[in-house]
Protein backbone atom coordinates (compact mmCIF):
# COMPACT_ATOMS: atom_id res chain seq x y z
CA UNK A 1 0.00 0.00 0.00
CA UNK A 2 2.41 2.61 1.23
CA UNK A 3 5.68 3.12 -0.67
CA UNK A 4 9.01 5.30 -1.07
CA UNK A 5 9.25 7.27 -3.70
CA UNK A 6 11.38 10.77 -4.16
CA UNK A 7 8.82 13.63 -3.55
CA UNK A 8 9.10 17.00 -5.07
CA UNK A 9 5.95 18.79 -3.75
CA UNK A 10 2.58 17.95 -3.23
CA UNK A 11 -0.73 19.32 -5.16
CA UNK A 12 -3.02 20.93 -2.96
CA UNK A 13 -5.37 17.87 -3.41
CA UNK A 14 -2.83 15.73 -1.11
CA UNK A 15 -3.34 15.84 2.47
CA UNK A 16 -0.70 15.68 4.74
CA UNK A 17 -1.44 13.28 8.13
CA UNK A 18 0.13 12.31 11.19
CA UNK A 19 1.25 8.90 11.76
CA UNK A 20 -0.67 8.36 14.67
CA UNK A 21 -4.32 9.44 12.75
CA UNK A 22 -4.80 5.81 11.39
CA UNK A 23 -4.03 4.72 14.63
CA UNK A 24 -7.24 5.28 15.91
CA UNK A 25 -10.01 3.79 13.85
CA UNK A 26 -13.17 5.50 15.63
CA UNK A 27 -12.03 8.35 13.76
CA UNK A 28 -12.36 6.34 10.37
CA UNK A 29 -15.54 4.12 11.03
CA UNK A 30 -17.15 5.02 14.43
CA UNK A 31 -18.97 1.86 15.04
CA UNK A 32 -17.25 -1.53 13.86
CA UNK A 33 -20.13 -3.39 14.55
CA UNK A 34 -22.35 -1.98 12.24
CA UNK A 35 -19.25 -2.88 9.50
CA UNK A 36 -19.15 -5.74 11.05
CA UNK A 37 -23.01 -6.74 10.09
CA UNK A 38 -22.75 -4.88 6.69
CA UNK A 39 -19.95 -7.79 5.80
CA UNK A 40 -21.87 -10.68 7.17
CA UNK A 41 -24.65 -9.44 5.27
CA UNK A 42 -22.51 -8.75 1.65
CA UNK A 43 -21.12 -12.28 1.74
CA UNK A 44 -24.57 -14.14 1.67
CA UNK A 45 -26.23 -11.87 -0.15
CA UNK A 46 -27.59 -12.99 -3.76
CA UNK A 47 -25.60 -9.76 -5.03
CA UNK A 48 -22.31 -11.38 -4.39
CA UNK A 49 -23.53 -15.09 -5.12
CA UNK A 50 -24.02 -13.44 -8.40
CA UNK A 51 -20.92 -12.20 -8.79
CA UNK A 52 -19.82 -15.93 -8.16
CA UNK A 53 -22.07 -17.06 -10.31
CA UNK A 54 -20.42 -14.92 -12.92
CA UNK A 55 -17.27 -16.03 -12.60
CA UNK A 56 -17.84 -19.48 -11.91
CA UNK A 57 -19.92 -19.68 -15.42
CA UNK A 58 -17.09 -18.13 -17.18
CA UNK A 59 -14.37 -20.71 -15.97
CA UNK A 60 -16.64 -24.14 -16.60
CA UNK A 61 -18.18 -24.48 -13.52
CA UNK A 62 -21.59 -24.59 -13.98
CA UNK A 63 -24.64 -26.22 -12.63
CA UNK A 64 -24.93 -29.30 -15.19
CA UNK A 65 -21.55 -30.44 -13.54
CA UNK A 66 -23.76 -31.03 -10.22
CA UNK A 67 -26.83 -33.07 -11.62
CA UNK A 68 -28.34 -35.96 -10.51
CA UNK A 69 -30.39 -38.41 -12.37
CA UNK A 70 -33.68 -38.67 -10.41
CA UNK A 71 -35.97 -40.76 -10.83
CA UNK A 72 -39.79 -41.44 -9.06
CA UNK A 73 -39.95 -43.94 -6.03
CA UNK A 74 -42.26 -44.87 -3.80
CA UNK A 75 -45.12 -42.54 -2.64
CA UNK A 76 -44.26 -40.34 -5.82
CA UNK A 77 -40.83 -39.32 -4.31
CA UNK A 78 -37.79 -38.50 -6.36
CA UNK A 79 -34.64 -40.62 -5.92
CA UNK A 80 -31.61 -40.70 -6.88
CA UNK A 81 -30.41 -43.62 -9.94
CA UNK A 82 -27.99 -44.90 -9.72
CA UNK A 83 -27.54 -47.11 -12.49
CA UNK A 84 -28.41 -44.72 -15.03
CA UNK A 85 -26.48 -42.39 -17.56
CA UNK A 86 -25.35 -39.69 -16.17
CA UNK A 87 -23.40 -37.82 -18.02
CA UNK A 88 -22.91 -33.91 -17.60
CA UNK A 89 -22.30 -32.19 -20.86
CA UNK A 90 -21.08 -28.68 -21.03
CA UNK A 91 -21.10 -26.84 -23.98
CA UNK A 92 -20.25 -22.98 -22.32
CA UNK A 93 -21.46 -20.19 -24.48
CA UNK A 94 -21.48 -18.29 -21.66
CA UNK A 95 -17.44 -17.85 -21.65
CA UNK A 96 -17.84 -17.05 -25.50
CA UNK A 97 -20.39 -14.27 -24.87
CA UNK A 98 -18.04 -12.43 -22.89
CA UNK A 99 -15.16 -12.66 -24.44
CA UNK A 100 -16.88 -11.87 -27.19
CA UNK A 101 -18.22 -8.41 -25.99
CA UNK A 102 -15.04 -8.03 -24.43
CA UNK A 103 -12.48 -8.09 -27.09
CA UNK A 104 -15.43 -5.89 -29.61
CA UNK A 105 -15.00 -3.57 -26.58
CA UNK A 106 -11.52 -3.67 -25.09
CA UNK A 107 -9.58 -6.01 -27.64
CA UNK A 108 -7.63 -3.26 -29.42
CA UNK A 109 -5.69 -0.62 -27.26
CA UNK A 110 -7.31 2.62 -26.17
CA UNK A 111 -6.48 6.03 -28.30
CA UNK A 112 -5.67 9.13 -26.06
CA UNK A 113 -6.25 12.67 -27.49
CA UNK A 114 -5.15 15.81 -26.27
CA UNK A 115 -3.62 19.24 -27.20
CA UNK A 116 -0.12 18.66 -25.23
CA UNK A 117 2.12 16.42 -26.81
CA UNK A 118 4.55 16.24 -23.17
CA UNK A 119 1.21 15.34 -21.67
CA UNK A 120 -0.04 12.83 -24.21
CA UNK A 121 3.62 10.77 -24.24
CA UNK A 122 3.21 10.82 -20.18
CA UNK A 123 -0.34 9.38 -20.74
CA UNK A 124 0.90 6.66 -22.98
CA UNK A 125 3.65 5.87 -20.88
CA UNK A 126 0.99 4.58 -17.94
CA UNK A 127 -1.78 3.31 -20.52
CA UNK A 128 0.72 1.40 -21.87
CA UNK A 129 0.15 -2.64 -22.90
CA UNK A 130 0.05 -3.51 -19.24
CA UNK A 131 -2.78 -1.27 -18.84
CA UNK A 132 -4.61 -2.87 -21.66
CA UNK A 133 -4.20 -6.17 -20.16
CA UNK A 134 -5.45 -4.46 -16.62
CA UNK A 135 -8.28 -2.92 -18.67
CA UNK A 136 -9.60 -6.13 -20.49
CA UNK A 137 -9.70 -7.79 -17.03
CA UNK A 138 -11.72 -5.39 -15.47
CA UNK A 139 -14.07 -5.51 -18.56
CA UNK A 140 -14.70 -9.06 -17.85
CA UNK A 141 -14.96 -8.40 -14.54
CA UNK A 142 -17.67 -6.12 -15.17
CA UNK A 143 -19.33 -8.57 -17.24
CA UNK A 144 -19.14 -11.51 -14.92
CA UNK A 145 -19.61 -9.30 -11.74
CA UNK A 146 -21.83 -6.18 -13.07
CA UNK A 147 -18.83 -4.01 -11.71
CA UNK A 148 -14.93 -4.17 -11.87
CA UNK A 149 -12.36 -1.96 -9.89
CA UNK A 150 -9.57 -0.50 -10.15
CA UNK A 151 -7.16 0.52 -7.51
CA UNK A 152 -4.44 3.33 -8.08
CA UNK A 153 -1.18 2.91 -5.82
CA UNK A 154 2.39 3.11 -5.06
CA UNK A 155 4.21 -0.01 -5.34
CA UNK A 156 7.37 -1.35 -3.24
CA UNK A 157 9.96 0.03 -5.75
CA UNK A 158 7.43 3.59 -5.86
CA UNK A 159 6.07 3.02 -8.94
CA UNK A 160 3.04 3.88 -9.96
CA UNK A 161 0.44 1.24 -10.60
CA UNK A 162 -3.15 0.23 -11.82
CA UNK A 163 -4.19 -3.32 -9.78
CA UNK A 164 -7.64 -5.01 -10.34
CA UNK A 165 -9.56 -5.98 -7.42
CA UNK A 166 -12.88 -8.60 -8.13
CA UNK A 167 -16.24 -7.53 -7.80
CA UNK A 168 -16.87 -10.20 -5.00
CA UNK A 169 -14.06 -9.25 -2.65
CA UNK A 170 -15.29 -5.22 -2.71
CA UNK A 171 -18.04 -3.80 -0.76
CA UNK A 172 -18.33 -0.36 -1.29
CA UNK A 173 -20.38 2.44 0.61
CA UNK A 174 -21.65 5.60 -1.74
CA UNK A 175 -21.89 9.27 -1.06
CA UNK A 176 -24.88 9.33 -3.56
CA UNK A 177 -27.48 7.72 -4.47
CA UNK A 178 -26.63 7.17 -8.03
CA UNK A 179 -23.58 5.04 -6.74
CA UNK A 180 -21.02 7.51 -8.14
CA UNK A 181 -18.58 8.81 -5.73
CA UNK A 182 -17.26 6.13 -3.07
CA UNK A 183 -17.33 7.58 0.30
CA UNK A 184 -15.41 4.66 1.75
CA UNK A 185 -15.15 0.30 0.93
CA UNK A 186 -14.05 -2.54 2.02
CA UNK A 187 -11.88 -5.49 1.12
CA UNK A 188 -12.31 -8.84 1.99
CA UNK A 189 -10.19 -11.44 0.48
CA UNK A 190 -8.71 -14.92 1.75
CA UNK A 191 -4.76 -15.67 1.72
CA UNK A 192 -2.90 -18.83 2.50
CA UNK A 193 -0.01 -18.17 5.36
CA UNK A 194 2.14 -21.13 7.43
CA UNK A 195 1.87 -21.27 10.91
CA UNK A 196 4.67 -23.82 11.29
CA UNK A 197 4.49 -26.64 8.78
CA UNK A 198 0.55 -26.45 8.78
CA UNK A 199 -1.21 -24.09 6.10
CA UNK A 200 -4.03 -22.24 7.45
CA UNK A 201 -6.23 -19.79 5.15
CA UNK A 202 -7.16 -16.67 6.80
CA UNK A 203 -9.47 -14.10 5.60
CA UNK A 204 -8.42 -10.35 5.87
CA UNK A 205 -10.37 -6.85 5.49
CA UNK A 206 -8.66 -3.67 4.36
CA UNK A 207 -10.87 -0.66 4.65
CA UNK A 208 -10.35 2.27 2.61
CA UNK A 209 -10.97 5.63 2.80
CA UNK A 210 -9.48 9.50 2.74
CA UNK A 211 -7.61 9.17 5.74
CA UNK A 212 -5.92 5.94 4.57
CA UNK A 213 -6.14 2.47 5.31
CA UNK A 214 -7.28 -0.22 7.96
CA UNK A 215 -6.11 -3.44 8.36
CA UNK A 216 -7.76 -6.53 9.94
CA UNK A 217 -8.28 -10.13 10.28
CA UNK A 218 -11.71 -11.29 9.83
CA UNK A 219 -12.17 -14.08 12.56
CA UNK A 220 -15.90 -15.95 13.76
CA UNK A 221 -17.55 -12.72 12.16
CA UNK A 222 -15.55 -9.96 14.12
CA UNK A 223 -12.95 -7.51 12.87
CA UNK A 224 -9.70 -7.85 14.87
CA UNK A 225 -6.92 -5.34 14.22
CA UNK A 226 -4.45 -7.06 12.22
CA UNK A 227 -1.05 -6.82 14.84
CA UNK A 228 1.30 -7.92 11.89
CA UNK A 229 0.14 -5.26 9.22
CA UNK A 230 -0.62 -1.75 10.99
CA UNK A 231 -2.95 1.04 9.54
CA UNK A 232 -1.22 3.18 6.95
CA UNK A 233 -1.34 5.73 4.58
CA UNK A 234 -1.29 5.57 0.55
CA UNK A 235 1.86 7.15 0.31
CA UNK A 236 5.36 7.43 2.17
CA UNK A 237 7.79 10.44 1.01
CA UNK A 238 11.42 9.76 1.61
CA UNK A 239 13.17 12.94 0.61
CA UNK A 240 16.55 11.89 2.22
CA UNK A 241 16.06 13.82 5.24
CA UNK A 242 12.82 13.19 6.48
CA UNK A 243 9.49 10.83 6.03
CA UNK A 244 5.92 12.07 5.56
CA UNK A 245 2.81 10.44 5.28
CA UNK A 246 0.50 11.30 2.61
CA UNK A 247 -3.20 10.75 1.30
CA UNK A 248 -5.17 11.18 -2.03
CA UNK A 249 -8.18 13.54 -1.01
CA UNK A 250 -10.10 10.84 -2.83
CA UNK A 251 -10.64 7.31 -1.81
CA UNK A 252 -8.56 5.35 -4.40
CA UNK A 253 -11.35 2.86 -5.98
CA UNK A 254 -12.04 3.48 -8.92
CA UNK A 255 -15.93 1.56 -10.43
CA UNK A 256 -16.04 0.53 -13.85
CA UNK A 257 -19.71 -0.49 -14.60
CA UNK A 258 -21.42 -3.20 -16.79
CA UNK A 259 -24.55 -0.94 -16.34
CA UNK A 260 -25.92 1.88 -14.17
CA UNK A 261 -28.20 -0.87 -12.26
CA UNK A 262 -24.77 -3.01 -11.76
CA UNK A 263 -26.53 -6.03 -13.03
CA UNK A 264 -24.05 -8.89 -14.16
CA UNK A 265 -24.37 -10.69 -17.80
CA UNK A 266 -24.95 -13.90 -16.19
CA UNK A 267 -28.63 -12.84 -14.72
CA UNK A 268 -29.86 -12.17 -18.66
CA UNK A 269 -28.57 -15.85 -19.87
CA UNK A 270 -28.42 -18.33 -17.23
CA UNK A 271 -31.13 -20.44 -17.50
CA UNK A 272 -30.47 -20.53 -21.70
CA UNK A 273 -26.80 -21.72 -20.63
CA UNK A 274 -28.43 -24.72 -18.21
CA UNK A 275 -30.63 -25.21 -20.91
CA UNK A 276 -28.20 -25.93 -23.38
CA UNK A 277 -26.30 -27.90 -21.01
CA UNK A 278 -29.51 -30.58 -20.03
CA UNK A 279 -30.35 -30.71 -23.73
CA UNK A 280 -27.26 -32.02 -24.09
CA UNK A 281 -26.26 -34.12 -21.62
CA UNK A 282 -30.19 -35.75 -22.28
CA UNK A 283 -29.51 -36.50 -25.56
CA UNK A 284 -26.35 -38.80 -24.63
CA UNK A 285 -28.17 -40.34 -21.36
CA UNK A 286 -31.11 -41.44 -24.06
CA UNK A 287 -28.45 -42.48 -26.67
CA UNK A 288 -26.88 -44.76 -24.04
CA UNK A 289 -29.65 -46.00 -22.55
CA UNK A 290 -29.70 -48.75 -25.18
CA UNK A 291 -31.66 -51.60 -23.43
CA UNK A 292 -34.02 -49.15 -21.72
CA UNK A 293 -35.19 -47.85 -25.07
CA UNK A 294 -37.66 -50.68 -25.41
CA UNK A 295 -40.13 -51.05 -22.59
CA UNK A 296 -40.82 -54.81 -22.24
CA UNK A 297 -44.97 -55.53 -21.70
CA UNK A 298 -44.91 -59.04 -19.26
CA UNK A 299 -48.51 -60.54 -19.75
CA UNK A 300 -50.25 -62.44 -17.12
CA UNK A 301 -48.31 -60.43 -14.48
CA UNK A 302 -49.92 -58.96 -11.39
CA UNK A 303 -50.15 -55.46 -11.06
CA UNK A 304 -47.99 -53.30 -8.18
CA UNK A 305 -47.87 -50.27 -6.46
CA UNK A 306 -47.26 -47.02 -8.89
CA UNK A 307 -44.48 -46.11 -7.12
CA UNK A 308 -42.52 -48.91 -7.71
CA UNK A 309 -43.80 -49.35 -10.82
CA UNK A 310 -42.90 -46.20 -12.19
CA UNK A 311 -39.08 -46.81 -10.26
CA UNK A 312 -39.03 -50.22 -12.27
CA UNK A 313 -40.02 -48.98 -15.31
CA UNK A 314 -36.80 -46.16 -15.06
CA UNK A 315 -34.65 -48.36 -13.89
CA UNK A 316 -35.31 -52.00 -15.80
CA UNK A 317 -37.55 -50.50 -18.45
CA UNK A 318 -40.17 -53.41 -17.15
CA UNK A 319 -43.70 -53.26 -17.09
CA UNK A 320 -45.78 -55.73 -15.13
CA UNK A 321 -49.63 -55.97 -15.85
CA UNK A 322 -52.33 -58.30 -15.60
CA UNK A 323 -54.43 -60.19 -18.94
CA UNK A 324 -57.75 -61.55 -19.27
CA UNK A 325 -58.70 -64.90 -18.38
CA UNK A 326 -57.45 -67.31 -20.37
CA UNK A 327 -54.73 -65.08 -22.04
CA UNK A 328 -51.05 -66.84 -21.83
CA UNK A 329 -48.04 -65.06 -20.21
CA UNK A 330 -46.13 -63.35 -22.99
CA UNK A 331 -43.63 -60.28 -23.35
CA UNK A 332 -44.50 -57.73 -25.94
CA UNK A 333 -41.90 -54.28 -26.78
CA UNK A 334 -42.26 -50.77 -27.13
CA UNK A 335 -39.91 -49.07 -28.88
CA UNK A 336 -39.07 -45.39 -27.98
CA UNK A 337 -36.43 -44.29 -30.47
CA UNK A 338 -34.76 -40.81 -29.80
CA UNK A 339 -35.43 -38.43 -32.22
CA UNK A 340 -31.83 -36.45 -33.11
CA UNK A 341 -33.93 -33.76 -35.05
CA UNK A 342 -35.81 -32.58 -32.06
CA UNK A 343 -32.80 -31.92 -29.69
CA UNK A 344 -31.49 -30.12 -32.39
CA UNK A 345 -33.91 -27.51 -32.93
CA UNK A 346 -34.10 -27.03 -29.25
CA UNK A 347 -30.58 -26.21 -28.82
CA UNK A 348 -30.44 -23.98 -32.14
CA UNK A 349 -33.27 -21.58 -30.47
CA UNK A 350 -31.76 -21.75 -26.95
CA UNK A 351 -28.68 -20.56 -28.81
CA UNK A 352 -29.89 -18.25 -30.64
CA UNK A 353 -32.27 -16.80 -27.92
CA UNK A 354 -28.72 -16.85 -25.18
CA UNK A 355 -27.28 -14.62 -28.48
CA UNK A 356 -30.12 -12.18 -28.79
CA UNK A 357 -31.20 -12.02 -24.62
CA UNK A 358 -27.06 -11.81 -24.33
CA UNK A 359 -26.82 -9.37 -26.92
CA UNK A 360 -23.85 -10.74 -28.60
CA UNK A 361 -23.96 -11.28 -32.49
CA UNK A 362 -23.57 -14.90 -34.31
CA UNK A 363 -20.46 -14.98 -36.59
CA UNK A 364 -22.39 -17.64 -38.84
CA UNK A 365 -24.98 -15.32 -39.21
CA UNK A 366 -27.00 -15.94 -43.02
CA UNK A 367 -26.71 -12.37 -43.73
CA UNK A 368 -23.19 -12.94 -43.99
CA UNK A 369 -22.88 -15.51 -46.15
CA UNK A 370 -25.74 -14.05 -48.61
CA UNK A 371 -24.67 -10.34 -48.52
CA UNK A 372 -21.92 -9.36 -46.54
CA UNK A 373 -22.10 -5.30 -47.32
CA UNK A 374 -21.79 -2.94 -44.86
CA UNK A 375 -25.13 -2.20 -43.73
CA UNK A 376 -25.81 -6.14 -43.05
CA UNK A 377 -22.87 -6.18 -40.85
CA UNK A 378 -24.11 -3.14 -38.85
CA UNK A 379 -27.64 -4.91 -38.38
CA UNK A 380 -25.49 -8.35 -37.45
CA UNK A 381 -23.68 -6.07 -34.94
CA UNK A 382 -26.56 -3.83 -33.79
CA UNK A 383 -27.50 -5.94 -30.45
CA UNK A 384 -23.75 -5.63 -29.39
CA UNK A 385 -23.61 -2.47 -29.84
CA UNK A 386 -26.36 -1.19 -27.58
CA UNK A 387 -24.06 -3.17 -25.08
CA UNK A 388 -21.04 -1.54 -26.04
CA UNK A 389 -23.05 2.14 -25.64
CA UNK A 390 -23.70 1.38 -22.57
CA UNK A 391 -20.19 0.26 -21.38
CA UNK A 392 -18.65 2.92 -23.05
CA UNK A 393 -20.87 5.94 -21.41
CA UNK A 394 -20.09 3.89 -17.84
CA UNK A 395 -16.31 3.38 -18.81
CA UNK A 396 -15.92 6.88 -19.69
CA UNK A 397 -16.75 8.29 -16.36
CA UNK A 398 -14.42 5.81 -14.34
CA UNK A 399 -11.31 6.83 -16.89
CA UNK A 400 -12.18 10.50 -15.68
CA UNK A 401 -12.19 9.63 -12.46
CA UNK A 402 -9.02 7.54 -13.23
CA UNK A 403 -7.40 10.63 -14.67
CA UNK A 404 -8.07 12.84 -11.85
CA UNK A 405 -5.32 10.54 -9.76
CA UNK A 406 -2.77 9.83 -13.23
CA UNK A 407 -2.79 13.77 -12.70
CA UNK A 408 -2.41 14.27 -8.80
CA UNK A 409 0.45 11.59 -9.76
CA UNK A 410 2.37 13.93 -12.07
CA UNK A 411 2.17 17.01 -10.46
CA UNK A 412 3.23 15.89 -7.27
CA UNK A 413 5.90 14.16 -9.08
CA UNK A 414 7.07 16.92 -10.87
CA UNK A 415 6.22 16.11 -14.23
CA UNK A 416 3.69 18.98 -14.25
CA UNK A 417 0.01 20.20 -13.62
CA UNK A 418 -2.10 19.16 -15.93
CA UNK A 419 -5.40 19.81 -14.41
CA UNK A 420 -6.24 21.78 -16.90
CA UNK A 421 -5.94 19.49 -19.93
CA UNK A 422 -8.54 18.27 -22.12
CA UNK A 423 -7.76 14.58 -22.55
CA UNK A 424 -10.73 12.38 -24.94
CA UNK A 425 -10.39 8.36 -24.48
CA UNK A 426 -11.62 6.64 -27.39
CA UNK A 427 -12.62 3.09 -27.27
CA UNK A 428 -11.23 1.38 -30.73
CA UNK A 429 -13.70 -1.36 -30.95
CA UNK A 430 -13.09 -4.54 -32.96
CA UNK A 431 -15.70 -4.71 -35.51
CA UNK A 432 -15.73 -6.79 -38.53
CA UNK A 433 -16.47 -3.93 -41.49
CA UNK A 434 -16.21 -4.15 -44.93
CA UNK A 435 -12.75 -2.49 -46.13
CA UNK A 436 -13.17 -2.24 -49.27
CA UNK A 437 -16.64 0.07 -48.64
CA UNK A 438 -14.76 2.27 -46.15
CA UNK A 439 -11.83 2.79 -47.56
CA UNK A 440 -14.31 4.25 -50.61
CA UNK A 441 -16.07 6.89 -48.49
CA UNK A 442 -13.15 7.89 -46.96
CA UNK A 443 -12.02 8.79 -50.48
CA UNK A 444 -14.69 10.94 -51.39
CA UNK A 445 -14.78 12.69 -48.04
CA UNK A 446 -11.95 15.68 -49.22
CA UNK A 447 -13.67 18.05 -46.35
CA UNK A 448 -13.07 15.76 -43.78
CA UNK A 449 -9.34 16.47 -41.77
CA UNK A 450 -6.94 13.96 -42.62
CA UNK A 451 -5.98 13.00 -38.94
CA UNK A 452 -10.43 12.20 -38.52
CA UNK A 453 -9.72 10.16 -41.85
CA UNK A 454 -6.69 8.36 -41.04
CA UNK A 455 -8.26 7.38 -37.53
CA UNK A 456 -11.22 5.61 -39.18
CA UNK A 457 -9.31 3.93 -41.97
CA UNK A 458 -9.07 0.34 -41.23
CA UNK A 459 -5.30 -0.28 -42.16
CA UNK A 460 -3.91 2.44 -39.59
CA UNK A 461 -3.30 1.69 -36.13
CA UNK A 462 -1.42 4.25 -35.27
CA UNK A 463 -2.66 8.14 -36.44
CA UNK A 464 0.37 10.08 -34.77
CA UNK A 465 2.66 7.90 -36.28
CA UNK A 466 0.99 7.76 -39.82
CA UNK A 467 1.20 11.43 -39.84
CA UNK A 468 4.76 11.86 -39.15
CA UNK A 469 5.34 9.55 -41.92
CA UNK A 470 3.72 11.64 -44.49
CA UNK A 471 5.17 14.80 -43.28
CA UNK A 472 8.72 13.17 -43.82
CA UNK A 473 7.17 11.59 -46.89
CA UNK A 474 5.85 15.32 -48.19
CA UNK A 475 9.22 16.89 -46.75
CA UNK A 476 11.45 13.88 -49.09
CA UNK A 477 9.15 15.03 -52.44
CA UNK A 478 9.96 18.99 -51.63
CA UNK A 479 13.25 18.16 -51.77
CA UNK A 480 13.58 16.18 -54.51
CA UNK A 481 12.00 18.71 -56.25
CA UNK A 482 13.90 21.57 -55.03
CA UNK A 483 16.79 19.97 -55.86
CA UNK A 484 15.39 18.65 -59.41
CA UNK A 485 14.50 22.75 -60.09
CA UNK A 486 18.00 23.72 -58.91
CA UNK A 487 19.47 21.52 -61.46
CA UNK A 488 17.13 22.26 -64.38
CA UNK A 489 17.95 25.86 -63.99
CA UNK A 490 21.68 25.28 -64.03
CA UNK A 491 21.48 23.55 -67.14
CA UNK A 492 19.47 25.84 -68.49
CA UNK A 493 22.03 28.45 -67.41
CA UNK A 494 25.01 26.41 -69.10
CA UNK A 495 22.63 25.94 -72.85
CA UNK A 496 21.64 29.92 -72.28
CA UNK A 497 25.93 30.67 -71.93
CA UNK A 498 26.56 28.03 -74.90
CA UNK A 499 24.71 29.92 -77.05
CA UNK A 500 25.71 33.20 -76.38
Amino acid sequence: MAAFFPYQGASTDTEKINEHVTENASKVISNLKLLENEINKFKSSLKRQWMITGENYYEGEQDILKRERMIIGKGGLLEKAGNLPNNKILDNQYSKLVDQKVNYQLGKPITIETEDDNYLKKLQTIFNKRFHRTLRNIGQDALNGGIGWLYPHYNEEGEFVLKRFPPYDIIPFWKDAEKTTVDYAVRIYSISIYEGDKEVVKEKVEVYTKNGVEHYEWFNGQLVPDVIQPNSSYITVDDGETVEKLNWARVPLIPFKFNNKEIPLIKRVKSLQDGINIMLSDFENNMQEDARNTILVLHNYDGQDLGEFRRNLAQFGAVKVRSGDGQKGGVDTLTVEVNADNYKSILALFKKALIENGRGYDAKDERMANNPNQMNIQSMYSDIELDANGIETEFQASFEELLWFVNKHLANTGQGDYDEQQVNVIFNRDILINEMEVVEVLEKSPYMPLESRLAQHPYVSDVQLELKRLKQEQKEQMDLFDNYDTTFQKKQGDVIGKDT
